[in-house]
């Protein structure tokens, strides 16, 4: 089967890109390879895929509304999983118009190549952090998310709405994934085990918001990569005694589908850092700062609908993961 992978230099594609590979799969990623953080990490994710005969990669704009449109029309894809957006969100404070771009215009971009070349599913990435002023826990996706409290959140949000209209438009399948804390071998730098892990070893201080009070499902790469391959084969259906008034918003008469995918475990973030001071045999000298602006307290995912369409339960402790993580760190930057 032929896939096309966007955001395949990232953390998540990379790795989703690989298994597809691996299981024989056909897989084009595109990226925009953008500085939001360290290119030669990225370089060095697509330098693995390009070792593989069934990938080819073009650097592309989800943005860029001819590039796309031509993508779809040469290369006849069956299925998209797409995973390519500008992340963070302290980022998103300060630049929102790149949200605009990566995340509105190039979610639409993607949607219309799937409507007009008859894509069979297209599995996206939504975020937890739509869950914003929630207190309730853990979150479901039968939570209410209509109250965001960053403009990456937002566009999330943004995100499953426009799917669904063209689910119930055009009868694309559609799931969005609402991914909670990702770690593991390779990576992203802005997140905190790899910007702890960087500064533990060098070192220096680490800055612990909220006073080290926090909690967040922590969720291995690994545990991740197995939910979206096997999400990728549950294709919604078309459900005609679906309706609003009695129906869960997850679901829907259209072939549309939402799930949380995490490990259903949170953890508080002091045990997190000891973790990473078990693992790197050194003690964090620790800054405690305030809550940042968008930030939430707790993170914790119900993830049992994802566990019945899927029979998979994540199941690396954060112990494991995180010592798999600064090896690999002091492998790859010696």
């Amino acid at each position: 089967m032929k896939y096309l992978v966007t955001g395949v230099a990232g953390f998540i594609g990379f790795f989703v890109a690989q298994r597809l590979c691996e299981e024989g799969h056909e897989v084009v990623g595109i990226d925009n390879l953008n500085d939001y953080y360290d290119v030669n990490l990225k370089l060095a994710r697509l330098a693995q895929l390009e070792k593989l005969s069934n990938f080819s990669f073009q650097k592309l704009d989800l943005a860029d509304r001819d590039g796309i449109a031509q993508l779809f029309a040469t290369q006849k894809f069956q299925r998209v999983i797409h995973l390519a957006a500008q992340a963070g969100v302290r980022y998103s404070i300060d630049n929102p118009m790149t949200y605009a771009d990566g995340n509105l215009i190039g979610h639409l971009t993607i949607l219309e190549g799937c409507r007009h070349h008859n894509i069979e599913h297209l599995v996206y990435a939504s975020s937890s952090s739509v869950y914003g002023l929630n207190n309730k826990i853990p979150f479901a996706t039968s939570d209410s998310v209509d109250h965001p409290i960053s403009l990456y959140a937002a566009t999330k949000k943004s995100n499953e709405l426009m799917s669904h209209t063209y689910s119930h438009l055009y009868g694309l399948p559609t799931t969005g994934l609402r991914f909670f804390t990702v770690y593991g071998p390779w990576g992203r730098p802005d997140m905190a085990l790899f910007k702890f892990t960087k500064a533990i070893m060098n070192g220096d201080a680490i800055d612990v918001y909220n006073n080290g009070d926090m909690q967040r499902d922590f969720t291995y790469i690994d545990d991740i990569v197995e939910g979206i391959i096997r999400i990728k084969d549950i294709i919604p259906k078309v459900n005609n005694t679906w309706t609003v008034e009695g129906g869960s918003a997850v679901n829907s008469s259209a072939p549309y589908k939402i799930f949380n995918i995490g490990n259903g475990n949170p953890v508080q973030l002091m045990s997190f850092i000891e973790a990473i001071e078990d693992a790197t045999g050194k003690t964090a000298t620790k800054n405690l700062m305030p809550m940042q602006p968008g930030d939430v307290y707790q993170t914790y995912a119900d993830v049992e609908d994802l566990f019945e369409a899927t029979n998979h339960r994540p199941n690396t402790d954060v112990k494991h993961g995180v010592k798999h993580f600064v090896d690999w760190y002091q492998a790859f930057y010696q």
